[in-house]
């Protein structure tokens, strides 16, 4: 028959006196010390540049320099579909860690956050920009600048009114 043994738990144990791994209290510090400078800081909310690590159907795996890679949806990259391993791609920081640890990130909001960035760029410079008509509605056209949707409104398409749209 075994025997059975019980374990008591107790709040005051030292685990660093345990010293399972054969290390020294200074050699362990100073290992973790290394290991921290290898890992980058991000914050959430931030773009910042990542590498492909590798691309399937359904998803892209992106290291960006922090403890765990992120994974992006492959239909975010449609535009691309010479995306290869080591391709460097722009992602938005949306969350560090869910509730599985996953590092949440995402392509096209980091492409739509630097695109308003664009956007906000040309109007301070007063540049004229050029759109691509996407499609007619009612009261104007939707065009396409810089990847984002901008509705212009029929009275503005012209010096002169313009009647037909077609």
């Amino acid at each position: 028959m075994a025997k059975q043994i019980s374990a008591q738990g107790s709040a005051d144990f030292d685990w660093d006196a345990l010293a399972l791994d054969g290390y020294t209290l200074a050699k362990r510090s100073e290992l973790s010390d290394v290991y921290e400078k290898t890992l980058t800081s991000i914050n959430e909310k931030e773009v910042i540049e990542g590498t492909v690590i590798a691309v399937s159907k359904k998803e892209v795996i992106i290291n960006v320099g922090y403890k765990s890679e992120g994974v992006v949806p492959a239909s975010e990259f449609r535009y691309n579909p010479d995306l290869k391993a080591g391709d460097k791609v722009d992602v938005f920081v949306e969350c560090q860690e869910d509730k599985s640890g996953q590092l949440i990130i995402s392509h096209r909001t980091a492409r739509t956050h630097k695109a308003w960035i664009r956007v906000i760029e040309v109007l301070r410079s007063s540049e004229v920009i050029t759109g691509y008509v996407k499609c007619r509605t009612k009261g104007g056209l939707i065009v396409d600048v810089f990847g984002i949707e901008a509705f212009l409104p029929g009275s503005q398409i012209d010096v002169k009114p313009i009647r037909d749209y077609d």
